[in-house]
């Protein structure tokens, strides 16, 4: 089991620790619906160090990227970022991921931390161009600022301006007297708020400038509990739950990070140009309760009748609707806005609607 720098921080807060990707993380410190009203009405501090970060250099850098990835690198500028995904060569999906553009030659793949290794071992596999390629994830450390109480917060702390910090874009800058430590906007709540990556040297000095800032506005640390919570009321894919091997993102309604720019060849193209013009099978689709209960991964998703519809990917009890809401790839004629639907719930079938994303 790994450990990030801020594990120690975690058990003085009494956090509540399981296993997550190989990490010993925090799942909860108050409570889960405390800490997503937190973030959602203030500010609360994620750490994310988990995550993979992998470099991606040389004069190949961005054919390579064009190549392994969905979504079109080429219109990045340094400074900005990208949502995309890997694809795996048979119609499915290896891994999401964000790819942050520094210099013509210099990217920066974020990675989930349950898929550093795979996600290394396939782009290894694939780089035939001789891209110079460096797996990072064990030196970084990451923290997500989310809430809308962040950017003042954290506007103490530096001298670049945060408000020029665009949705997808980042600076490297100066922060809380560390230098070279990256400030994105690329939050995973829906929130607001800002991403920082720096030296895991660094991580302790940092979470006490943050805490420290943030006293008077109520800052608290945030849990992997919360965080899943915050996620899926903005109606964002969980890799291993929304997204995998199987799924296309053509099916999971990812159509708008797979480019088919006359220049850009990558994995799986022809493949998902043709699930785009001739449609799928099944979609991707939020719904939320009717009938009281809670969806969670693997419940089936039944019609009036009880056949078989679907299966739900992901979901909770919405802290701010106060209702069950979730995720899950139904049939095609099934996914029209405003069907209905039912989820087996122990056995039970509980009437559900189909509603558009994000929920809140």
């Amino acid at each position: 089991m790994v450990r990030t720098p801020f594990y120690e921080i975690h058990k003085r807060y009494n956090a509540k620790i399981v296993e997550f990707a190989g990490f010993e993380m925090p799942v909860e410190y108050t409570g889960i619906k405390d800490e997503h009203m937190t973030v959602r009405n203030g500010a609360g501090v994620f750490d994310v160090s988990h995550m993979g970060e992998i470099w991606v250099k040389g004069p190949v850098a961005l054919q390579f990227i064009q190549k392994v990835t969905t979504n079109d690198a080429a219109v990045l500028v340094p400074g900005q970022a990208q949502y995309s995904c890997f694809p795996n060569g048979k119609g499915g999906i290896v891994d999401d991921l964000l790819v942050y553009c520094f210099e013509p030659q210099k990217y920066m793949l974020v990675v989930n931390a349950s898929n550093i290794q795979k996600d290394w071992d396939w782009l290894v596999s694939q780089n035939d161009l001789g891209a110079e390629l460096e797996n990072a994830s064990a030196k970084i450390s990451q923290l997500a600022v989310q809430g809308p109480k962040a950017t003042q917060i954290l506007q103490k702390l530096t001298d670049t301006d945060l408000s020029s910090i665009k949705y997808y874009t980042f600076k490297v800058s100066s922060f809380a007297g560390i230098e070279n430590v990256i400030i994105s906007a690329t939050g995973y709540t829906g929130a607001g708020g800002f991403e920082l990556y720096f030296y895991n040297e660094f991580a302790q000095h940092i979470w006490e400038a943050i805490f420290k800032a943030g006293n008077e506005e109520g800052i608290k640390p945030i849990g992997l509990g919360a965080r899943d919570t915050l996620r899926l009321e903005m109606g964002y894919c969980l890799y291993g739950n929304d997204i995998d091997d199987t799924t296309s993102p053509i099916e999971a309604g990812l159509g708008w990070i797979t480019k088919f720019t006359p220049d850009k060849e990558f994995i799986d193209r022809q493949f998902f140009l043709r699930q785009k013009r001739e449609g799928v099978s099944r979609r991707l689709k939020g719904f939320e309760m009717i009938d009281r209960g809670i969806p969670r991964h693997g419940y089936e998703i039944v019609d009036v009748d009880g056949v078989v519809i679907g299966v739900v990917t992901s979901g909770t009890q919405s802290p701010v609707l106060d209702k069950g809401i979730g995720m899950g790839y139904v049939q095609k004629e099934f996914s029209d806005f405003g069907t209905e639907i039912y989820i087996l719930v122990r056995n039970k079938r509980l009437k559900a609607r189909i509603v558009n994303m994000p929920f809140i």
